[in-house]
């Protein structure tokens, strides 16, 4: 169920506000996520009225921002007539509730944003799924807040009231569920891992792209290959993972999926519920971090995608860095600079073309690993062997002469002691 109402008569007017507390962070850094706070809420259907920066030197337990910097906020709220009002941190049960007693309007956290622009656009059952299991982690601990309205203690010492009734069924309800989607999603990985063995039995290459939301992942997999998926000019427009196959300019296939976009401050309930998602990229080969080079904070990017590597276990994955956006005069000139500061890169446009072959040259250099292209002529009475390099090498041809097979072949290092009776020199 969507948080932002949409599809209501009366449309959400947002008032959003971050908070900076002097000497944990740079201001310039909260103005920065709460402008990207701002794209968040359009993206949900709200029309924002305006942007508030509360500085402190501590943060309340009560409300947040404290009891005086609550009321000032409640007169803003009335000059906007807004009914809702977005804070770029997370929030307790306690302070939210708190903080809408005293503004008068709904009050939603960044993690409740999130989550609900998750619920809207997820299309898939693993998806539905992953953002269900993801909403009712969050809404556990929040329940009370929602039991306000009804007396939790009535009659003596002991004695329960409805409000107490309600909640403890409502915690039970919600429990249960989280068990039964949990038990789901662990079928959905047990599945996800019976493909990627069958992928990898076929001598497959796992690519996985990864990405701050926006970057331009699912414009550079429909580039490569040539396939529709939804790509547009807003924050998560994909969340759904898609996997496409891509033929290397060596001849050899890989499988590339496109997996839902990071962002500075993640919801943990959100990386937890993805975790189906999120092993292809740790069970992948290849990394391939599309950067956007033209955004005004690209480093800032950059090391949110790599502390949310560093969540999933994918830190040490091999990472290919493609600077996207060079089309533009602040991509193209960024994009000299990053190529400098990180390791191996290119740089390309997802939106014009430029250097897609230049990617996949690379993309092919950096998966052919410890592999060896050889000939070889293997008798059809070697059948054990014929069908470990069906499923452990890359076969690119093969002739069937008499009693015999001729194969070029990409075979993994460790197998060329068991080929090597049949290979194939340049005299044959």
């Amino acid at each position: 169920m969507s948080l932002i109402e949409t599809n209501s008569k009366q449309v959400e007017r947002a008032l959003l506000v971050g908070v900076w507390v002097r000497g944990q962070n740079e201001e310039w850094e909260v103005r920065d996520t709460l402008d990207e706070l701002s794209m968040l809420a359009a993206g949900a259907g709200a029309e924002v009225r305006g942007q508030i920066l509360c500085k402190q030197s501590k943060i309340h337990a009560g409300h947040y921002i404290g009891k005086g910097k609550a009321e000032e906020l409640a007169c803003r709220v009335l000059e906007e007539d807004a009914n809702l009002v977005i804070f770029d941190e997370d929030l307790t049960p306690a302070q939210g509730r708190n903080l809408e007693n005293a503004l008068g309007a709904r009050v939603l956290d960044r993690t409740q944003l999130i989550l609900d622009i998750f619920a809207q656009r997820a299309q898939t059952r693993e998806g539905c799924l992953q953002i269900e299991l993801a909403q009712h982690l969050y809404l556990l601990p929040r329940l009370r807040r929602m039991w306000t309205h009804l007396e939790r203690q009535q009659g003596g010492i002991g004695l329960k009231g409805p409000g107490e009734t309600q909640l403890e069924m409502d915690r039970r309800r919600i429990q249960q569920l989280i068990r039964t989607l949990s038990k789901e999603l662990d079928q959905v990985r047990t599945r996800r891992a019976e493909q990627r063995r069958g992928r990898r039995r076929h001598g497959w290459a796992l690519v996985s792209l990864v990405g701050y939301t926006n970057a331009g992942k699912s414009t550079l997999l429909n580039r490569l290959a040539g396939s529709d998926i939804y790509a547009e000019d807003q924050l998560f427009a994909t969340l759904d993972p898609t996997t496409r196959q891509v033929e290397l300019p060596n001849r050899e296939p890989c499988l590339i999926t496109d997996t839902v976009g990071f962002i500075r401050k993640l919801p943990h309930h959100l990386v937890e519920s993805f975790k189906a998602t999120l092993e292809e990229v740790a069970e992948a080969d290849l990394v391939l971090h599309v950067i956007d080079a033209s955004h005004s904070k690209v480093e800032q990017q950059i090391d949110a995608v790599n502390v949310v590597l560093q969540e999933i276990g994918a830190e040490e994955k091999p990472v290919l860095c493609v600077l996207n956006k060079i089309d533009t005069p602040e991509g193209a000139s960024a994009a000299k600079r990053l190529a400098r500061a990180l390791g191996r890169s290119t740089s390309v446009s997802a939106i014009t073309g430029e250097n897609m072959d230049g990617l996949l040259d690379e993309l092919a250099d950096c998966l052919k690993g410890d592999k060896e292209l050889i000939n070889l002529r293997i008798p059809l009475s070697e059948g054990r062997l014929l069908a470990l390099l069906q499923n452990s090498a890359t076969v690119l041809e093969e002739k069937y002469e008499g009693e015999s097979a001729e194969l070029l072949v990409r075979v993994p290092l460790s197998l060329l002691p068991r080929c090597e009776p049949y290979r194939l020199t340049i005299d044959d």
